[in-house]
């Protein structure tokens, strides 16, 4: 939102309405794809339902190829997008939290607010979680900001850590999708579970 709210004479009100929809419209496509399922994402790890990877790479490919299109045209900065910035500490243990969270609870801080929201106990159990987590992690910041901050990088972007042009990085991510993508039927093929996914 940020592109909009440093407009001169943009007002907020519209550009919280404008976060408001994308956020209703990102949570109906979450709904949409299941994955307010836990069986449907945990198929992920198991083999037999792949559409997680395939979503989130879609996703990717459309985000990068258009953004990229947008900046050819003039119409998108690049140099004013945020991007995150890299502690390499903090991504390995908290990759590690979350990957143990979503292989445990069966959903990631996303879909878990998508599957409460319609309803879902376990749903609403894993946002619980969730909200706890974060309690804990404010709470104990003190004591593990040293780890939280160590290995600082900045804000690296991943084509320039490759050394790669973004138009050739973006051909590269493609090409992998699409490997990606025939990996994954092969294995929901492999690792078939009709009794699962007959009912998702």
């Amino acid at each position: 939102m940020d592109p909009l709210t440093t407009t001169p004479g943009f007002p907020m009100w519209l550009a919280l309405t404008i976060a408001l929809l994308i956020g209703t419209g990102f949570g109906f496509s979450l709904e949409q794809a299941g994955f307010s399922s836990s069986r449907k994402l945990a198929g992920m790890f198991y083999g037999y339902d792949t559409t997680v990877i395939k979503v989130f790479f879609t996703a990717s490919i459309v985000a990068l190829v258009g953004s990229q299109v947008m900046s050819y045209l003039g119409l998108l900065d690049l140099s004013k997008v945020y991007v995150n910035e890299f502690y390499v500490t903090a991504a390995v243990v908290g990759g590690v939290i979350m990957g143990a969270g979503f292989i445990m609870g069966g959903f990631c801080p996303g879909t878990g607010i998508s599957a409460a929201a319609i309803g879902k106990i376990d749903g609403m159990v894993f946002l619980a979680g969730g909200l706890a987590g974060a309690f804990l992690f404010a709470e104990s910041w003190p004591l593990i900001s040293g780890l939280a901050t160590e290995a600082y990088k900045g804000p690296v972007k991943i084509n320039e850590a490759l050394g790669l042009s973004p138009s050739l990085f973006t051909l590269l991510l493609i090409v992998v999708a699409g490997g990606m993508f025939w990996l994954a039927e092969k294995a929901e093929k492999k690792f078939a579970r009709p009794d699962i996914t007959s009912e998702l």
